[in-house]
């Protein structure tokens, strides 16, 4: 390779010395070009297959990067962006809810209804009003308004009751909490334990422009509807917060290990993410349908900010239903469409209908999608295009399937890998530690390694910023530092990725849910997959279970059944068939139902605490793997002894 370096800066020389600088510059390149094919014949393939989906993700995070510059440049919080996008199209509808249409300047107005309320009530810049509310037009509305005033707003999850709702209220240290009246009772329960600060209102969902205000029954809270139906709209002046880098929402991570986190989103932060997807397929005159949690990022962020920041329409749903997905789509006229976790397997398992391809979604984005339906998703319900991404609430890099490549989250892009500054590197994957050089640097992983997703932090880049939670212990637990070079630090997302051969990222599992068993790792969510689809789309949750004097962590597999269908020896034929020995579980828990985050993830602490005891066990059925037969038998107290004391092996 050395010798062919020097033949082409000789030739060169020989042409510059007799031909001048033009003929140089030519056989230069030709020559370049002949050296790539020759030495890097793989690498100018793989760019030649990634390049029309490089430069069209490249087109879009250059907009994106336009974008927040603009809004940057004129410190514009989301509000003021808000207000931008209302002069542009007044009248246009801004949210559908049920039969509801609101226009863009209805909810500005209700905004700033809502901003007019706060300031009489002595909120200020610096406030925390939480918002403990159901889907509707009003919950966004409500919080721009606050925004306004230059306080930030907690959305706090609706299915959270007791110490876990009074966590949340305290972690974000709340001055204010407005509850819709359906939440009365849970605010109720723990109101001895609230602090006697805090200012309670309640809200009530009554339909637009409501004609004739009346205060609801004296219940000891404030009447936060009736405040704003009789008072009038406060003018319309630029935000009183901290500018386009200032805090804007908490929004608590989905709690699926301990108590919910608040995590940070800033102004600049609600537009990155926002535009991050609209640039990748959407447009502003989408309708797009959203059934998801507003309390969350997905909801209230991706598909919120599409209104908000681009001008699209978007119909609300109260409620996930998996039936009345595609029908909703119908009933508003929908062309793009949200999903998240296993919304997309819970829509496929539905009775096939007219509906199925009734509608007019051309595309569909979220983040969950799984491999194995990808396609049989589309195909059935005849959508075009999906946008797949991927980023945690708290971090600071958001990737995304750019050209629809089945699986894939997202990719790095192998020609100019230092564009996007994320990476995947090696980490122990039980641990979750990275596995460092001598130089105690991080290491890249190799193609179709797995490793863990980093997003390095810039403190002078908007996007880059990593603002993480609330409680700044939580926080630094997830940076890492000294990853490329000394000083330097990344968010570590703790999930273990893989990067093929042309950049294409795939979701593997999260540290610690990854196990090792006879001296294999196992991926839970791989083994959830193939349990789900030879399962009839059931919901399966997967996790590692200790087992006396054995090394590693056995399989256990909690699975619903509701009707008593389940066919255990066709399980334990079709797992023989889809998994290898190592991965398939070893114990099953038969269940009614498994307990689900607002955002669809499954909860699995509690079942791995109880492991395969049968006393743990409550109502459930426990099975284990007999290997010499290939069945899954009844485990009671005695075979539940007998694997203790080794006499039974597995």
């Amino acid at each position: 390779m050395f010798f062919a370096v020097a033949t082409i800066f000789a030739v060169c020389a020989a042409i510059w010395l007799y031909h001048g600088l033009l003929c140089t510059v030519v056989a230069s390149l030709l020559l370049a070009a002949l050296y790539a094919l020759v030495f890097h014949s793989r690498l100018c393939y793989i760019a030649a297959m990634t390049s029309k989906r490089d430069l069209r993700a490249l087109f879009a995070y250059l907009n994106i990067l336009w974008k927040t510059r603009q809004f940057s440049r004129r410190n514009w919080t989301v509000p003021d962006i808000f207000h931008d996008v209302v002069q542009r199209h007044p009248n246009k509808p801004c949210f559908l809810f049920r039969d509801e249409v609101w226009t863009f300047q209805e909810v500005e107005d209700f905004s700033l209804r809502m901003t007019a309320v706060l300031r009489a009530q002595g909120i200020k810049k610096g406030s925390i009003v939480g918002m403990l509310m159901h889907n509707c037009p009003q919950l966004p509305a409500l919080w721009l308004g606050n925004a306004r005033v230059g306080a930030v707003t907690p959305l706090i999850n609706t299915n959270q009751r007791g110490n876990a709702l009074l966590h949340s209220i305290n972690v974000a240290k709340c001055d204010v909490l407005i509850f819709s009246d359906e939440f009365q009772s849970a605010i109720q329960d723990i109101s001895k334990e609230l602090s006697p600060s805090l200012k309670l209102f309640k809200f009530t969902h009554r339909p637009l422009n409501t004609s004739s205000p009346k205060a609801s029954a004296d219940d000891g809270f404030t009447d936060l509807t009736y405040l704003l139906e009789s008072t009038p709209p406060a003018p319309w002046t630029l935000a009183n917060g901290d500018g386009f880098g200032g805090k804007l929402l908490y929004i608590y991570t989905s709690g699926t290990t301990g108590l919910p986190k608040a995590a940070v989103i800033s102004n600049s932060r609600f537009v990155f993410m926002t535009t991050g997807i609209h640039y990748f397929g959407l447009n502003s005159s989408d309708v797009i349908y959203c059934p998801l949690p507003l309390y969350h990022t997905a909801g209230g962020v991706i598909s919120v900010g599409q209104a908000f920041v681009s001008g699209c329409t978007v119909a609300l749903k109260q409620k996930f239903s998996a039936s009345q997905y595609f029908p909703d789509c119908i009933k508003y006229n929908a062309t793009a469409a949200h999903y998240i976790g296993e919304m997309c397997r819970y829509v496929l398992a539905t009775p096939r209908s007219p509906a199925d391809t009734a509608h007019r979604v051309r595309i569909i984005y979220g983040n969950g999608l799984r491999p194995q339906i990808w396609r049989d998703f589309l195909q059935r319900f005849n959508i075009e295009d999906v946008i797949e991404f991927y980023g945690a609430t708290e971090g600071n890099a958001n990737i995304a399937n750019s050209d629809g490549t089945p699986g894939a989250i997202g990719f790095v892009s192998r020609i100019i890998p230092g564009v996007y500054p994320i990476a995947i590197i090696k980490v122990n994957q039980e641990t979750g530690e990275p596995i460092r050089d001598s130089r105690g640097l991080c290491q890249l992983a190799e193609p179709n390694e797995p490793g863990v997703f980093v997003g390095k932090i810039s403190t002078t880049n908007p996007s880059r910023e990593f603002l993480g939670y609330v409680d700044k212990v939580a926080s630094d637990k997830k940076v890492v530092r000294n990853v490329f070079q000394q000083g330097d630090s990344a968010f570590i997302s703790g999930d273990i990725l893989l990067a093929d051969e042309f950049g294409y990222l795939f979701f593997k599992d999260r540290t610690g849910d990854t196990f090792r068993w006879r001296g294999e790792n196992v991926s839970t969510s791989e083994v959830e997959a193939a349990i789900s689809r030879v399962a009839n789309h059931r919901d399966a949750v997967v996790y590692g279970v200790l087992v006396p004097n054995t090394e590693g962590r056995a399989g256990m597999c909690g699975i619903v059944d509701t009707d008593n269908s389940l066919d255990l020896d066709k399980l334990a034929k079709d797992l023989s068939r889809e998994l290898p020995a190592y991965a398939r579980p070893i114990f099953i828990r038969v269940m009614n139902s498994v307990d689900l985050t607002g955002t669809f993830k499954m909860k699995k602490v509690d079942l791995q605490k109880e492991g395969f005891d049968p006393n743990q066990a409550k109502k459930d059925k426990l099975y284990y793997l007999d290997a010499k037969v290939g069945r899954y038998l009844p485990l009671g107290l005695e075979e539940y002894e007998n694997i203790n004391n080794g006499k039974i092996r597995l």
